[in-house]
């Protein structure tokens, strides 16, 4: 049926049954027969999500149209109509899959245990079963939509609160709690899945109902019960954006509205969860991901699927559908937003050519921290060249970049200081760039060892700036060391060799 119209799979379908209907007083076996059938009736969910409105439009233009109305009457009239409206012909496919589940229920309950039929009768059933199923979820499915299109046509249709995927979990008037008046004032809540949209009724209704005055996000949201005589049956609803002192009208109200509070944010959590459990392993082991990671950029990635993660997998900034969507690495497979993956690496899987990729990825692929473009535009760039070799610095290396400090990537950056600037510290994309993207004057740094669970990491501070460093070796950690110690306290060489620390 490959290529076939909605009408002609129908119409396949209904001689599908007739044989069906004809051939049983003659074939002792029907649960193969439904079998074949079974797949087909998952169409029926068009037409019964669709029911509902064609009725409504059927009566619509009935009313305004007497040509309409005629010719109704005309068709119901005729002899092939059997005298029945229209609307009981509509009705029949809509009846046709609940008809074929309670026959073959019945059909199952009747045959003998060693029926040579009921292995494929119960099936058949399953089948139908699930297609009914189909059906239900394709009505249940519209419901919603239909109804988050209203709940969006009262609020004005925001271009930051629209969004199919939502689920309205409870709407309703409230009373805030104000820190100026005296008394409480009406406002109007609506709680979805992933936001509280905090309104005010509008005075002139002009298309929207509402006004909204705050979006509050779910994630991160707290919600417990006030306890104040002046204001009985009260709690607080504290977010990140804003935090709120409502007043329900009765302890049952209250009760009901903290219990959709802590659904939502339950929900928002078990999710965070699952993201947890894909960035420590989308494919399942730990050990197997780190293995992908050494054949970075030599073959495709597994990707993440997207329903598995709600946030992007690099800076955890929650997805939407309008300004934060989601994008793949092409290198690792993770599920990235846009400005975690607006970086573009040559693969070698895809013969060389410049595909998208995150920060991690570019840095590992590439070496660089950030692409030239991005420093210019993020980085106060030091036009002085990285001096790669042991003659021009008294100390290089690679060093892992570790802390908020230099984002949360924590990148890998070709570290120097130079002979002949040595109380600074340049820090490089590469060893080859000629321009740094940041510098840190050494003097009065007071120099330290990081975390004793790692030997290799140590830290500048002074008046409340911290950066902090990691070494490949504990070896190499010293001599870091001791030429940031020379450097924080004013020493400078005196000869070409004097003092040199590098490899």
């Amino acid at each position: 049926m490959e290529g076939a119209s909605k009408e002609e799979k129908l119409a396949s379908v209904f001689n599908l049954v007739t044989v069906f209907e004809n051939s049983r007083t003659t074939t002792p076996r029907i649960g193969d027969v439904i079998q074949k059938l079974a797949p087909f009736l998952k169409m029926y969910s068009e037409y019964v999500k669709n029911f509902e409105r064609a009725i409504e439009l059927l009566a619509t233009w009935t009313d305004k149209s007497l040509p309409f109305q005629e010719v109704l009457t005309r068709i119901q009239n005729s002899e092939a109509s059997g005298s029945l409206t229209l609307q009981h012909h509509m009705l029949e496919p809509v009846q046709r899959i609940p008809r074929y589940e309670l026959l073959l229920k019945e059909y199952v309950q009747k045959l003998p245990a060693q029926a040579p039929d009921l292995a494929d009768a119960q099936k058949a059933l399953d089948m139908i079963f699930s297609a009914a199923q189909h059906s239900n979820t394709a009505i249940t499915e519209m419901e919603r939509l239909q109804e988050l299109w209203e709940v969006y046509q009262r609020l004005g249709l925001e271009d930051d609160i629209v969004d199919p995927s939502n689920t309205l979990l409870r709407e309703g008037p409230v009373l805030k709690i104000s820190f100026r008046r005296s008394g409480p004032m009406e406002r109007y809540l609506f709680l979805f899945n992933n936001m509280l949209l905090y309104c005010v009724p509008r005075v002139i209704q002009v298309g929207a109902h509402f006004q909204v005055r705050t979006r509050i996000d779910v994630a991160g949201m707290k919600v417990r019960e006030l306890t104040d005589a002046e204001f009985p049956h009260s709690f607080l609803v504290s977010g990140k954006q804003r935090t709120l002192e409502l007043q329900a009208r009765s302890q049952e109200e209250m009760i009901s509205w903290m219990q959709a509070f802590q659904a939502a944010i339950d929900q928002i959590e078990k999710r965070n969860e699952t993201f947890k459990a894909a960035v420590q392993s989308p494919g399942g082991d730990p050990q197997e991901q780190e293995l992908q990671s050494e054949e970075l950029g030599l073959r495709a990635p597994q990707w993440v699927r997207d329903k598995m993660v709600t946030m992007c997998m690099r800076c955890r900034e929650p997805f939407n559908a309008l300004k934060r969507r989601r994008h793949h690495c092409r290198a690792c497979g993770y599920v990235v937003c846009a400005r975690c993956s607006d970086y573009r690496a040559e693969l070698k899987y895809d013969s060389n050519r410049p595909n998208r990729v995150c920060l991690d990825c570019y840095t590992f692929l590439t070496g660089n921290v950030l692409p030239e473009d991005k420093e210019d535009k993020r980085r106060g760039i030091l036009e002085k060249g990285s001096a790669a070799g042991s003659e021009q610095s008294l100390m290089c290396s690679f060093l892992q970049l570790v802390g908020d400090k230099w984002g949360k990537s924590g990148p890998r950056g070709w570290c120097v200081i130079p002979r002949d600037d040595p109380l600074v510290l340049y820090v490089y994309a590469a060893p080859q760039d000629m321009r740094a993207h940041t510098s840190i004057p050494l003097l009065g740094y007071q120099v330290t060892t990081g975390s004793q669970a790692d030997p290799r990491v140590f830290q500048l501070q002074q008046s409340g700036q911290l950066y902090t460093f990691k070494a490949e070796t504990e070896e190499l950690r010293g001599r870091w060391v001791k030429a940031m110690e020379r450097a924080a306290s004013g020493w400078s060489p005196r000869g070409p060799n004097d003092g040199d620390l590098s490899d």
